[in-house]
């Protein structure tokens, strides 16, 4: 057995007492938090990791049972906070990353204070009265490119999540991230991440939490924040007046500013 810090490149960093912990979204290898990181190195605890077939894990502990759903992902969370003693974690999470933070509060709520989620979405399918932003026959297409060329799958989808088409340099960031995946595994996550409904699992979250939403994002559009937030009890949406995906990348003052609102408030 691979020790859960090497197999997952477990990366602490930070001088403080509270701890943030952040999970990467699909795709995405910790180096993705980068615009944000320092900002709190000073006050806070941070725990950065790689889901297993992304950035610097080990990919030889891919278990292709245990990935077929994102509670496999969300075990490794959890692993990773009881083999550093975890406690009181306020967790950012990204894209699928904040279901996988969302599944592992929901099963183990004690070791959460708060819950930062960017850019979530419970389902990426649209079913009658639900607005996914993906009708099914659009994913299986989509899935089964990755099956056949995944590098020109990256080149054509990444555009699509970052949405900025006016900055390329960030387009290529975002692709230079997904192409140093194992191709194998990525394209299984892609499977697994797309398909899974987690709308029932989301109503069970009892930890306090923050979902921060875009103006425009093709991926998660706005009435998947809208639906989060209802079923969400007790759950604080903010709008972020930007476009895209990926936030925290795209524009970092305006995430910082309203994660650091949360923290203090």
């Amino acid at each position: 057995m691979v020790d859960v810090l090497k197999r997952n490149n477990v990366r602490v960093l930070g001088r403080g007492r509270r701890t943030l912990l952040f999970v990467n979204g699909f795709g995405c290898d910790q180096s993705i938090w980068r615009y944000i990181i320092p900002a709190f190195s000073e006050q806070f605890h941070l725990v950065l990791f790689d889901h297993v077939g992304a950035g610097q894990s080990d990919p030889s502990s891919y278990q292709e049972a245990k990935y077929a759903s994102l509670n496999g992902y969300a075990e490794d969370l959890l692993e990773i906070c009881h083999r550093l003693t975890l406690q009181q974690v306020t967790l950012v999470g990204h894209s699928v990353g904040a279901v996988i933070g969302s599944l592992a509060a929901i099963r183990e709520p004690q070791l959460f204070r708060q819950l930062i989620l960017l850019c979530p979405s419970a389902y990426y399918l649209n079913e009658p009265g639900y607005h996914g932003g993906f009708d099914r026959t659009d994913v299986e297409q989509m899935l089964r490119f990755m099956e056949t060329d995944y590098v020109g799958w990256v080149d054509s989808f990444v555009p699509f999540i970052m949405g900025n088409p006016d900055r390329p340099s960030l387009v290529a960031e975002l692709t230079h991230s997904f192409c140093q995946n194992d191709p194998t595994i990525a394209k299984q996550f892609a499977r697994v991440t797309f398909l899974s409904d987690n709308r029932a699992d989301v109503t069970k979250l009892r930890v306090p939490c923050l979902l921060l939403q875009c103006a425009e994002d093709l991926i998660a559009p706005p009435e998947v924040g809208d639906y989060l937030h209802s079923a969400i009890p007790g759950s604080t949406l903010i709008t972020l007046p930007v476009t895209g995906h990926c936030p925290h990348v795209s524009a970092p003052t305006e995430t910082l500013e309203a994660i650091e609102a949360y923290l203090v408030a």
